[in-house]
């Protein structure tokens, strides 16, 4: 999927009917941000086959969004019946195959995968350690801890729970298997 240009009837119309957001900005008015990527107010471009999600403010690749609350409430509760299905043991041995390429066994049952939008890449083996590990552990210290992640994931515009936040990951909806090819 390529980057398409804003629909110009969409925009607002400036002096002599020109779109503002191509790059005219109306009179008096400073030129339009350009879409950025990585943190905002960095000036670089979006790059190719990436694009600016505008609810969040974070750059994303073409073809998957951000997971729903409702979806990350899911794989949270199937993680709960894959671990008693697989005796404990089967999940941890899934969980250790699966955390490669970047997800984990819920999550990937229910076509879902993390994001790294700091380097714009799936994260690989050690950064899923992190995020499975210490920053459970950081989410399961008390049950304070555990609300405050809930909630951060419910209020934050990028969805984050404080595991996430740990280890720098998004959690997206990848459901045409974008992002398998590009896992390290």
């Amino acid at each position: 999927m390529v980057n398409q240009p804003p629909d110009p009837a969409a925009q607002p119309f400036g002096e002599a009917g020109i779109p503002q957001s191509a790059g005219y900005p109306a009179q008096g008015a400073a030129p339009a941000a350009q879409a950025v990527y990585g943190s905002p107010g960095t000036g670089t471009a979006v790059p190719p086959g990436l694009y600016l999600d505008q609810a969040s403010g974070l750059v994303l690749p073409q073809g998957v969004i951000l997971a729903s609350p409702g979806r990350r409430i899911g794989a949270y509760f199937l993680s709960i019946p894959l671990a008693i299905i697989t005796l404990g043991i089967g999940y941890a041995i899934w969980g250790l195959i699966v955390w490669g390429s970047g997800t984990t066994p819920a999550l990937q049952v229910l076509g879902m995968r993390c994001w790294k939008p700091d380097t714009g890449q799936v994260p690989g083996w050690g950064t899923m350690l992190l995020r499975e590990t210490i920053g459970r552990i950081v989410d399961g210290i008390l049950v304070i801890t555990a609300l405050v992640s809930f909630i951060f994931m419910l209020s934050r515009p990028d969805r984050r729970c404080l595991h996430d936040l740990v280890a720098g990951t998004v959690v997206v909806e990848d459901p045409d298997k974008v992002l398998a090819s590009t896992a390290p």
